[in-house]
């Protein structure tokens, strides 16, 4: 006699038409929730922890029923991202000297070769607010970067830190209140590359003055050495400190360095492509250098060198294939008047 199969029995096994649809519309959401969890992070390692919690929530729950996923897996991810963030707050308080996000880097001339890099590029947080984001509560810093910055309503917020919506705007307000003492970037890249690019003309050339004219009179330099290093150098603030500190490592570091895109702003790249040494990213604001950041730990640059390893690779291709009219194969010219010296 032949047993009635149950609800569970007469489940097929293998994936049905639908885990095929979630994973296919996941992954044109997965840019979205990276840069949602990076800004929410300041981590790329931990961003793509977040984001692959977020997708074996999603695939262990039936979800006919969403309307936006978009706005769902952000929820998702922002919940995942605030519990990272309170764990982490314990964690951080053991780590030596001077602690910096992850930097996203990019070959200097990422915006020619690659626009599809360039959409990413305009989404992504700068180092400077990313180190004030630091400051913030993980509540605060949740609803700063879900709001502020991707455009979520305060009701959605509340449901994601459990609080209403007028609490999630009173969270907002005051971690606006504290960003607001981050310095605003130029928008204009050509023009912040000219300014570092004086920048580093003067301090190759050991010019006191012609350095001092591009530093704001409260930069701050400073480096993260990494956990593993223990304490490093202590910030330096003040245009005078940071230029004797820059003329007295000026020749040795610049001719090892190279011009990156550090967050979407200029930056240098120390060492090997496959194997940096170190990452200097410039804040330019007024048209002035007010921060200088260097991340040279040893476990943040392992992933920059890869992934800067594979953009310089998609870039020799496309170069290799430009055609004979000056275009690559999308029809895009590629880029004749980006400066070499930043």
């Amino acid at each position: 006699m032949e047993n009635e199969a149950g609800p569970e029995q007469a489940r097929p096994s293998g994936p049905t038409p639908r885990d095929a649809w979630l994973a296919d519309r996941f992954e044109v959401v997965r840019p979205h929730l990276r840069t949602v969890a990076y800004g929410m992070l300041g981590s790329r390692t931990d961003a793509e922890d977040a984001i692959q919690e977020t997708w074996l929530r999603v695939s262990r729950n039936e979800h006919q029923d969403i309307r936006d996923l978009r706005a769902w897996l952000t929820t998702v991810v922002g919940r995942i991202c605030l519990d990272m963030l309170r764990a982490r707050r314990l964690r951080r308080e053991d780590y030596p000297g001077t602690w910096l996000p992850e930097p996203i880097v990019r070959p200097a001339d990422a915006d020619a070769y690659d626009p599809e890099g360039r959409a990413v590029e305009a989404d992504a947080i700068g180092l400077a607010l990313l180190i004030v984001l630091e400051t913030l509560n993980p509540a605060e810093r949740l609803a700063f970067v879900l709001h502020d910055v991707f455009g979520m309503t305060f009701p959605e917020i509340g449901r994601v830190v459990g609080r209403s919506p007028a609490a999630a705007r009173q969270l907002a307000s005051r971690a606006r209140r504290r960003v607001r003492s981050a310095p605003q970037p130029d928008a204009d890249l050509a023009r912040q590359r000219r300014v570092v690019d004086a920048f580093l003309s003067a301090a190759r050339e050991g010019d006191f003055d012609a350095l001092l004219a591009t530093l704001d009179p409260d930069v701050s330099f400073q480096v993260d050495l990494g956990p593993v290093a223990g304490p490093g150098p202590s910030a330096v603030v003040g245009a005078e400190k940071v230029a004797r500190q820059m003329l007295a490592n000026a020749k040795v570091f610049l001719p090892m360095s190279r011009p990156v895109l550090v967050n979407g702003s200029p930056g240098r790249l120390v060492g090997d492509s496959d194997a940096p040494t170190g990452i200097a990213g410039f804040t330019v604001a007024g048209d002035r250098i007010v921060r200088i950041d260097v991340v040279a730990d040893p476990a943040k640059l392992r992933d920059v060198s890869l992934d800067l390893l594979d953009d310089l690779r998609s870039q020799a291709a496309r170069r290799a294939t430009t055609r004979t009219d000056g275009t690559t194969p999308d029809g895009t010219p590629p880029d004749t008047t980006r400066s070499d010296a930043t």
